[in-house]
This record gives C-alpha cells, structure tokens and sequence, in this order.
C-alpha cells in the first residue's frame, strides 16, 4: 500500500469541522451566560440540564454509536462461522436504551443526580462508591479503547501509517478535543458525528455492491461462494452462549456513566424516556450500512481487488474490514470522503468516554469522598488531570487487545455482573445496606474471573457446565492458540447471584443488628445502626447545588403487586424525598 496524501487531507478536514463545531459549541454555551449560572464543573459534567429533543436524540444515539458499533458489526457479520447471527450490538444495545428508558431514565433524572454513582454513594457509603468507581471506570477505559483501536485501525488504512502510531495520535486528539469543551461540545459534536457516519457510509455502500468482484449479497447471505453465508447460524451447542452475551449487551448497557450523562443532561425526566427510545431506533438505524459493508465483505472475491490474494480474514484483518472495503472497492474520491467523515466521526465518540470516567473520579472520588470543601476551579483542574491519565489508560489497552468486539464483551462484562445488580438493588429494592453491597460485588466478581477471560489470556479456575478447550489460528505467523471457552451461561449467572447475595446479606446483618443478636459495636460499615453517619451520603449533597427540579411532570408509577410485596421491590428511599408523598411534593430546590 502507498501512502495516500488525498486520504490524509481527507481526515484533516474532518477532523476540523468536529474540532471547530466543540469549540463553537463551547463558546455559543459560555456567550449565552450558561457558564455563569452555575458550577463550572457541573456544567462540564451535565451541561444545563437543557438539551432538547434534536440534540438529545443525536446524543444519545451517540452513547453506542462510534467507531467500535460500526466496525464491530461489519466485523462480525464478516466473519465466517459468525455472521448476521452473532452481531447482536445493534438489537442488544437498541434494547438496552429501550430497558434504560422504561425503569431507570426517570427515577436518575427525577432525583437530580450529576452522576451514575451518587445514588450508590447515597446509600451504600463513600467508601463502597469507591469500590463501584472501579468496574465503572475500567468499563469507559475500555469502550474508549474500542473506540481508539477501531479509529487507528481505519486511519492505517486511509494513509498507511502503522496502526500503533495511529493509535496514539487519534488519542491525543480525543484527549485535546475533550479538554476544549464539556458536555455541550460533545453534544453538539454528536450530531455531526452521526451525520458523518450515515452519509459517509452510504454514500460508499452502492459503489461497493457494484464493484466487479462483488457478488450478488442475496445469494452470499445463505450459500457459500467464497466463504461460509454472512447470515450466520447458531449452532445448538452455543445457544446459551449466544443468549449470555446477549444478555450482557441489552442490560449490561444500562448502568454506564456515557449513558446516565445523557440521561441526567436532559431538559426532564420524561424527555429524558423519551430520548432514550429515540436512541435506540436510532441504533437500529446506523447499523444498517455497517452490516452491508460486512456482508459486501463476505461476497468478495479478493483475488480480483487491490487488496491482494488472500482476503482479509486470512491476513488477521477482519477488525478492519469495514475500512477495507471502502479503500479497496469504492473510487479514491468516495473511498476518502466516507473514510474520512467516519474517521472524524468515530473520534468524536472518544471524548464522551473520557469525560464520564474524569467526571466520576472528580465528583464522586476526589470531592465527595475527599474533598467536600473543594472549590469549583479545583474540581475542573481535577478533571482536566485525570482526561489525561485515562487518555493514557485507554490507548494501552487499545494498543494491547486485538478484536474490537473483543473490546466491547470485555467492557460490558464488568459493568454487566457488579454495578447492574448494585444498581437494580439501589433503585428497585427497599432495605440494601453497604454490606449487602460488598457481599455481592465480591461474589459477582469472583464467579465471573473464575470463568477466565481469552482476550486477557486469562485462564478459568472454575470451569462451568460444557467448557471446551477451542483453537485459533493466526494465518499471519501460522501460530495456534488454546483457550477456554465457556458455554454455559456463567455471567448472567454471575450477575444474578451478584444481586442476590446483596438482597440476602443485607436483610441478614440488618435482622442481626436490630434484633440485638450482634452487638451495634460490630457495624463498622455504619450501614444499619449508624444510619445517618458521615460516610453515608447526605441527598443534598449529592443533588446539584444551583438547579430546581420540578418533578410535578412525573407520573406516578401504577403498582400492579399488592401493596406489602410492592413495597419490597420499590425503594422509597430513592423515590421519594424526605417523606414526600407523591411526585408532585417532590420538588428539590436549592438557594
């Protein structure tokens, strides 16, 4: 390959007009007297609380959307033995936001929260927030390095520089564009984003399925041509397997901090439901050309293309293969300009990573944890430190795991089996305490590493029902690798035994410390006796110091369940305010 001077202009410009479009974001926010209405560093985190339906559609469709939901999906329906079958993001996370939307949008955005872990910190402790800060944290590290490894993988491709490099300079540039704007600019941004990928993809997709080597995708989706049908199949034997990682996507994509920063930037709880089902069939939407440019992939017969003789997946290139497809089937001048619009675009998404992880650790680790005296200027120069240092953390582990699927299952595992549950408990469940808390993230966490993880070559030390030993062969040095392949359900199982544990631990120490059976000395968590002590978090701290929530809008959830059982499973706790009855008494206001 040639080192293509067009393909370089191509991503410069793009890279541009995303640049100049955060910083336009950023200052129409700054003229308009937002920044002087409240916290610098809440606005950064949440915005206004403002963002309307347009915005707040693209943005949250962003929330998924990137680099890694592009090529993932034209990767894995590329694939031969995989195909259509086993490229579950688009309907998983579609799903996910559809689930988020209908139980977990209104009670977050209801209570005014700035982050995903203050309703954790709220009731299960400073400490216990923490320990929940670090599955959050290596869950964005690692979808920023989906998104990292996916861009560098495509701009190798346009210009031909080794992939490592390109790596590390699509990072620096995530890293500057997320320190010249908060969450206006990303919100703003998206909206390009979203706009560079769809037009950028199809605009290449008909001169693709009319490029010579092609063959007709109707008949490549069910017979073999040049490789096994890019509609896939499951196979019995993997059918727990394939409803585990379906599992994962559609409720594993819930509880991340990218999702609830939507959620929590929204004019209004409602609005906030509202986008949530826009993003998903947005989802839907922008999956379409990546799944044509897969199956394109898959009904090429390469011999015939600039590529070379041997097709992608034979050269340990699947990963790439959306890009590929767009060099090397499509004129120069289509090729560069979708490749460049969604090369800007996919690096768009890096920033909105970033900033979750950065406003977590700022907000809920350094001031409420540390820190309540802190000052605003202090918690942006917080934030603006710890950009760099998870800059630094993602582009390592883009620069160390190999498939960004891989990436994707590798991120949502984490956040999937120790925070949904903790999350289910903390919204849904009246009566957790912290030690419910601790038991299950210890348990979630021991099950699911006991199950070993392939793309971190780590082995199992519990092997569950139907594990395998599988090979994989890398075309490209002829070396053969043996993993451990588990086919029963073990990280839904994980997940449910995570939640669980904490149900029951926490109903047993509370029986145990109010019935006198255990002395108040020994509750040194200060989760049942010492209610209201300094490590559990008071709501006004939490809750934003300089916004009026009206929560009149709301409507009153219709308990179907009688109301003794209903009462279990609903924490009143986090629903309702000091004692306020109905959503209408639930006004939160702040001097």
């Amino acid at each position: 390959m040639a080192f293509h001077a067009e393909g370089l202009v191509a991503i410069v410009i793009f890279y541009l007009m995303i640049l100049f479009v955060g910083i336009w974001a950023a200052w129409k926010n700054k003229s308009s007297g937002g920044a002087e209405g409240g916290d610098r560093s809440e606005r950064i985190m949440v915005g206004g609380r403002d963002i309307g339906l347009f915005v707040g559609g693209f943005t949250m469709t962003a929330t998924w959307v990137g680099g890694g939901y592009i090529n993932g999906t034209a990767e894995y329906v590329y694939l031969p033995g995989f195909g259509l079958a086993w490229a579950q993001a688009p309907f998983g996370y579609a799903l996910s936001l559809v689930v988020g939307g209908l139980f977990f949008a209104k009670p977050m955005r209801s209570r005014g929260y700035v982050t995903m872990l203050d309703p954790f910190q709220q009731i299960y402790g400073k400490r216990m927030g923490g320990l929940l800060f670090i599955p959050a944290l290596m869950g964005e590290i690692f979808w920023s390095a989906a998104i990292l490894s996916a861009l560098g993988a495509t701009l190798s491709v346009i210009v031909d520089i080794n992939i490592n490099m390109a790596v590390v300079i699509s990072a620096l540039i995530a890293i500057f564009y997320t320190l010249v704007g908060g969450l206006y600019s990303v919100a703003y941004t998206d909206v390009v984003q979203l706009f560079c990928i769809f037009i950028g993809l199809w605009i290449s997709v008909p001169f693709a399925l009319s490029h010579p080597a092609v063959s007709d995708i109707t008949v490549t989706a069910k017979e073999v041509i040049y490789q096994s049908p890019w509609l896939g199949n499951i196979d019995p034997k993997d059918k727990w397997l394939w409803a585990d990682n379906f599992c994962l996507l559609m409720l594993g994509g819930i509880p991340w901090q990218v999702y609830f920063q939507r959620v929590l930037s929204a004019s209004s709880a409602t609005y906030a439901q509202v986008l949530s089902f826009i993003a998903a069939f947005g989802c839907l939407v922008m999956a379409v050309p990546s799944v044509l440019i897969g199956a394109i992939g898959a009904s090429t017969d390469w011999n015939q293309t600039s590529y070379g003789a041997l097709p992608p997946k034979d050269m340990d290139q699947s990963d790439m293969i959306l890009p590929i497809v767009l060099q090397h089937l499509c004129p120069s001048y289509i090729s560069f300009f979708g490749l460049g619009a969604v090369s800007a675009a996919v690096m768009s998404s890096a920033d909105s990573s970033i900033l979750s992880a950065s406003s977590m650790f700022a907000r809920n680790i350094y001031q409420l944890a540390f820190r309540q005296s802190a000052s605003d200027t202090e918690i942006v120069w917080v934030m603006r430190c710890t950009i760099f240092v998870f800059g630094a953390l993602a582009t390592a582990m883009a620069l160390l795991t190999g498939s960004v699927y891989g990436l994707w299952y590798l991120s949502s595992d984490l956040v999937y089996i120790i925070i949904f549950p903790q999350l289910l408990s903390v919204l849904f469940v009246k009566g957790t305490n912290t030690y419910g808390s601790v038991a299950g993230y210890v348990f979630g966490l021991l099950l699911r590493i006991g199950g070993g993880e392939p793309y971190l070559k780590l082995p199992p030390f519990i092997y569950y029902p139907g594990w395998v030993t599988q090979e994989k062969i890398h075309h490209v040095t002829g070396d053969v690798e043996y993993f451990i392949q588990q086919r029963f359900p073990f990280k839904t199982m994980s997940m449910l035994a995570s939640f669980l544990a904490n149900v029951a631990f926490s109903y047993m120490t509370k029986y145990l410390f109010e019935s006198g059976m255990w002395s108040h000395k020994y509750d040194f968590l200060d989760a049942v006796v010492s209610k209201h002590s300094d490590e559990i978090m008071d709501k006004d701290t939490l809750v934003s110091n300089h916004d009026n929530i009206i929560l009149s809008e709301i409507t009153p959830v219709r308990q179907s369940l009688g109301a003794s059982l209903a009462g279990t499973f609903i924490n009143s706790e986090i629903l309702s305010d000091d004692g306020a009855s109905s959503p209408e008494d639930l006004v939160i206001k702040h001097d």
